[in-house]
């Protein structure tokens, strides 16, 4: 592979512009839009590709496809929808639902985004700065900022506002070695949200694969590169969190809007047609075809060359479908092959709700792996259930799951999905009420607890429990082995007032409170990250000579697995660490240094 652009989207060539799209129809135009002005050029047909080559074209560009259109057999084409091209770069505006997406016959040129022609990245990436085993920050790109009283009015919820010096600032001082930012792409509401007055806060329903967020990121292109190169001046990694098991046409019932009126069979189907919705969204990416898997390794490697220093791949599972999950599915081997991404970090959300959709452990050896059962068992193990052995399986790694010499095992005890590391010990039950789901929606069996009082209280035995509780979870964390993940909020002990499926809330309910923060929290976890940093052992690698003890320092026994606590003894060439886990009380010493829970 050359480090040239790739052969689909709007790319320079000699004379002009080259746009080419891939479709299964009839006819193929290029529309380009000066204003409200729309000028249709006809395409040229060279297999399944439709290229057209303008001198001086309009800066804003879509297509309309001409064919037939009957959606029992998976035939969408309606010439009256305008089609966002599936490599766009840049969009002029955000998506929105309206029933003339849906609509045979009805003109959608007026309401859906316009591609802008952005010259295609071509430089080579620099190697990423980020290692496994180091300090990864989860962070929604809006929610982040959009209270922070530090950035300015007109730059809050927007990517370059994480280049503003107060926010570097707050990433050095917890030691983030990379953040890992929710999606940046454009994405469109879930149609039942915006007759609920609700905006999906989250970005999980891109259209394009490529287009970045005329909100989020409304400097486009320019304005990525430019804050993931601050980022990284300032010694901070990148990894985007991308969606490529679905996009937002959803069902039969959802809008064209581009892969739908251009090239249907991007989507997974049974014999019969039926979409399959190993994603829950509705449809499902066809990982399986080679122009699928063309596309998403193109879009890896433009924002590959943006900077970023790798991804994670929500609903993983799907890139490996076809139907079936397959380990030694085709795009792994191009991905490892590729001289671009093959130094890329790649972290997989290892389950989907396809057959057989969960998959931990079974990615390839140089992946990571969100590793929900370190999450739920050290959540267990704090709230009084739990076993000690279980405990010591996660911290020590789960090698029980990763048989890879180093752990490949992203270590997580809350995310975006799901409850806050605060209302983790304050809520024993969802409250998603305000999702208009009537509180059906998100886990409704989380491992949580709430000290004897569901929600805020006043009580100073009650809110002592509860921030005991939460700082031995994050000392867990910080002392385990793996790589770490930490959400943004969670270290100044954010709340979602019980709410664990806060996708739907594009407000203070998952914007952060930086005014209100809880400072002694954020610098506990500011100390773990320092220790994690400063102790002279591999964090995915210590495993061989570890030995396991009871708190009172005596070798364990069997029955000392199903108790309370134990001790970790790690050598430290002539000095040594011991940390201690148990309910009773959490204490980590090193050398006289102690980090009391």
């Amino acid at each position: 592979m050359t480090n040239h652009p790739p052969s689909l989207g709007a790319t320079p060539v000699s004379g002009g512009t080259r746009f080419a799209v891939r479709s299964t129809v009839g006819r193929v135009e290029l529309c380009l839009f000066d204003g409200s002005d729309e000028r249709r050029i006809p395409m040229t047909r060279d297999g399944d590709v439709w290229t057209a080559t303008v001198t001086d074209p309009a800066p804003l560009y879509g297509y309309r496809a001409h064919g037939e259109y009957d959606p029992a057999r998976n035939l969408w084409f309606d010439p009256a929808k305008l089609l966002v091209d599936p490599y766009a770069l840049e969009l002029d505006r955000p998506f929105v639902q309206s029933r003339r997406l849906v609509a045979y016959g009805e003109d959608t040129a007026d309401i859906i985004p316009r591609a802008r022609i952005v010259t295609p990245l071509t430089d080579t990436p620099a190697p990423p700065l980020f290692r496994p085993g180091r300090l990864i920050y989860e962070l929604n790109v809006r929610g982040f900022t959009m209270r922070h009283p530090a950035i300015p009015p007109e730059q809050r919820g927007t990517l370059a506002a994480l280049a503003h010096p107060a926010v570097l600032d707050h990433l050095r001082k917890l030691g983030v070695a990379a953040v890992e930012l929710m999606p940046i792409t454009a994405a469109i509401d879930e149609r039942h949200l915006p007759p609920l007055g609700l905006r999906n806060a989250w970005g999980y329903n891109p259209v394009v694969p490529m287009a970045i967020c005329p909100e989020r990121v409304p400097g486009g292109v320019a304005e990525l590169v430019a804050t993931v190169a601050a980022l990284r001046e300032a010694g901070i990694g990148a990894i985007l969190d991308l969606v490529f098991n679905h996009m937002g046409e959803s069902d039969v019932q959802g809008g064209t809007l581009s892969f739908r009126g251009l090239d249907p069979d991007v989507y997974a189907r049974t014999p019969d047609g039926t979409l399959i919705n190993d994603a829950g969204t509705g449809n499902t990416l066809d990982a399986s075809r080679p122009a699928v898997r063309a596309m998403i390794l193109d879009a890896l490697r433009h924002f590959a060359r943006a900077g970023v220093d790798g991804f994670r791949f929500d609903l993983a599972p799907v890139l490996a479908r076809g139907p079936g999950f397959d380990a030694r599915a085709p795009i792994f081997a191009e991905i490892a092959a590729d001289p671009i991404l093959s130094s890329r970090i790649m972290i997989a959300e290892p389950w989907d709700i396809g057959p057989g959709g969960y998959r931990l452990g079974q990615f390839p050896d140089h992946w990571l792996e969100w590793n929900d059962k370190y999450r739920d068992q050290v959540r267990r193990f704090w709230r009084g259930d739990g076993r000690a052995g279980d405990l010591a399986t996660r911290i020590a790694g789960s090698a029980d799951i990763f048989a890879s010499a180093t752990s490949r095992s992203v270590n997580f005890v809350a995310a975006h999905d799901g409850f806050t590391l605060a209302d983790l010990t304050a809520y024993a039950e969802r409250h998603n009420h305000a999702n208009g789901e009537d509180n059906r929606d998100g886990h409704g069996d989380e491992v949580s607890w709430n000290h004897g009082v569901e929600g805020p209280t006043d009580d100073p035995a009650i809110l002592a429990a509860r921030h005991a509780s939460v700082r031995a979870m994050l000392a867990t964390l910080f002392l385990s082995r793996g790589t770490p993940m930490l959400t943004a909020g969670d270290e100044f002990g954010r709340s979602q007032q019980g709410n664990n499926n806060g996708y739907a809330q594009d407000n203070d309910t998952t914007w952060l409170d930086w005014e209100n923060r809880d400072d002694a929290l954020e610098d506990f976890v500011a100390r773990l990250s320092q220790f994690r940093r400063d102790t002279p052992i591999d964090w995915t690698d210590w495993l061989a000579d570890a030995e396991w003890r009871t708190l009172s320092g005596d070798p364990m026994t069997p029955g000392d697995w199903d108790g309370d606590g134990f001790a970790l003894h790690l050598p430290l060439g002539d000095q040594s660490l011991t940390l201690r886990f148990g309910r009773a009380r959490g204490v980590f010493a090193i050398r006289g240094t102690v980090i009391q829970s």
